[in-house]
């Protein structure tokens, strides 16, 4: 015992045991109480006990308590992340009934709700509906990719559509489209969109850093083709309305004419100064094409994906908006 406890310690035991007294037999006086007797081990030959730990124990308390707290915060950072994780990953896509049957609370931070629906089986290949007028409802729009026309980081000079990170939370498709849907007899498609939620204020980060706003619309779509290549123009409104307010205090309807401090007819009215203080909220254009994958007519259900081409985010004006290329997916009824 002697030689195991010496190795790890070498203070005298005084340190660590305030020695007790104790009273002989007769009484009349007091001793002081060996180490064996208060521990009670019993001395055997001339082995002596050693036994200084206060520097030693003090350190591995310390350590010890400094390596609890690091285990604690990587335990409790990998408990969040992994929550993250769950969080933002993709859930299963469910079908129109499979989703319809979900309570608030099952949807509710699932991110199912940005989800456009899967089609119920039997679902074939193409579209396989006859001729005829009918109308489009719960038009769904989700995209998958984001893509911005901008200076290449790496190419000096040269424009190309970069992948960027989504900023926007998941609030970004569009649904509850509906509009007159009709099928010719050559098998020719039109449909024109007249209602629903049919625009998402979004926005991207591009490689470099910058942060590109822009309204993902299909607002008065007038589309035409095949099932295969179907689409047409779309309205895109101003990203701000008229009545939006700049740092300033300049508006398109309201709001001060020129900055503060700057007259009118004067140096506010320059020509580098003249699209900041004149807001546009005018409209552009944009333009989308679909292609039609799968149809189950028994239910009316069709799918399949489409890409958007569509100006950015103008800052009422003051800036050129720059190109947004959009693709995903899109899921609608048929009901005559």
């Amino acid at each position: 015992m002697a030689t195991s406890v010496a190795a790890g310690c070498k203070v005298t035991v005084s340190c660590l045991v305030q020695p007790s007294l104790e009273k002989s037999r007769s009484g009349a006086d007091l001793r002081p109480a060996s180490v064996n007797s208060v521990f009670g081990v019993r001395n055997h030959g001339a082995s002596k006990v050693s036994c200084s730990l206060a520097d030693d124990v003090r350190s591995l308390v310390t350590k010890a308590s400094v390596a609890g707290k690091a285990a604690a915060v990587a335990l409790a950072t990998a408990a969040l992340v992994a929550s993250a994780a769950q969080a933002e990953g993709t859930p299963k896509r469910l079908t129109f009934e499979e989703i319809n049957s979900l309570t608030y609370n099952e949807v509710k931070g699932s991110g199912t709700a940005n989800q456009c629906p899967a089609l119920a089986s039997p679902a074939v290949d193409g579209f396989k509906f006859p001729a005829g007028n009918y109308q489009i409802k719960k038009l769904c729009l989700e995209p998958t990719k984001f893509q911005v026309k901008a200076e290449s980081p790496f190419k000096s000079g040269e424009k190309e559509f970069q992948n960027t990170k989504l900023m926007t939370r998941l609030t970004y498709t569009l649904d509850e489209i509906e509009g007159p849907f009709t099928v010719g007899s050559d098998g020719s498609v039109k449909f024109k969109e007249v209602d629903g939620i049919d625009y998402a204020a979004t926005t991207v980060q591009l490689p470099g850093g910058e942060r590109v706003p822009f309204l993902f619309t299909i607002k008065e779509l007038e589309a035409t083709g095949k099932p295969e290549a179907f689409g047409g123009k779309y309205l895109v409104p101003s990203y701000r309305g008229s009545s939006f307010l700049d740092p300033k205090g300049r508006g398109g309807s309201t709001g001060y004419d020129n900055a503060v401090a700057l007259p009118a007819g004067g140096a506010g009215d320059e020509e580098e100064l003249l699209k900041e203080n004149q807001k546009n909220t005018a409209a552009l254009e944009g333009n989308i094409t679909f292609k039609i994958v799968q149809s189950n007519p028994e239910t009316g259900e069709i799918g399949g994906v489409f890409k958007s081409l569509q100006p950015s985010d103008t800052d009422l004006g003051s800036k050129a908006p720059k190109e947004v290329l959009i693709e995903g997916i899109f899921y609608g009824q048929l009901d005559k």
